[in-house]
């Protein structure tokens, strides 16, 4: 149930992401709601075709579909009541990474891999999403560049393997792993933390 909880909110947050991105290039409607769905399941459906698990989860489960369709009418809607556009884009992206890294896990443990495996599928499931978005609405995709994005998602994975070492419920463990997904991520952006520039600055 906890599982199914967090994939579903994942799959709104990143929904609702896509909309505002789709809506800041001022797309058509079909546009928007192309933009929206690519960006909701983009890396979920990778995640799937990886581990072979098809057909992909949203095509057997109208569920995923549906919510879907509502975030987008709901963001639409209510697009111009959100004062700070960015922001809402930010935060939505944000729990969005800290609530898919965490379905890609559960995936992975679910397929049998090694926990760095699972790590990794559920970066993929976190980002490929937002990089696909982004590609399409002619952005470089925040993870290639320098901000901490992917590496949060990487330490929110790990997190949960150690956390699961406690003597507590999983569930908890579970939770834990994404606020620390969601808190790296606001961290970096408040304080400008990014990873080191490989380039060297101009003289």
């Amino acid at each position: 149930m906890l599982y199914q909880t967090i994939d579903i909110l994942g799959t709104i947050a990143f929904a609702i992401s896509g909309v505002l991105v789709a809506m800041e290039k001022r797309l058509d409607l079909f546009g928007v709601l192309i933009i929206a769905f690519v960006t909701a399941i983009g890396g979920g459906t990778l995640r799937d075709l990886l581990i072979g698990n098809t057909p992909v989860g949203w095509m057997q489960d109208l569920t995923y579909v549906t919510t879907i369709f509502i975030s987008v009418v709901f963001a639409i809607i209510f697009v111009n009541k959100l004062k700070y556009l960015r922001r809402s884009l930010f935060l939505f992206d944000t729990i969005g990474i800290g609530l898919y890294t965490m379905v890609g896990v559960e995936k992975g443990l679910e397929a049998e891999l090694l926990p760095i495996m699972c790590v990794f599928l559920g970066t993929m499931t976190a980002c490929f999403g937002g990089v696909t978005r982004d590609i399409l609405c002619n952005e470089i995709p925040v993870i290639f560049r320098k901000e901490i994005y992917a590496t949060a998602c990487i330490l929110g994975g790990a997190s949960y393997f150690l956390f699961s070492q406690f003597p507590i419920k999983d569930s908890y463990a579970y939770i834990a792993a994404i606020l620390v997904v969601i808190i790296i991520r606001l961290i970096a952006v408040v304080f400008r933390v990014s990873l080191p520039s490989i380039y060297k600055k101009a003289a």
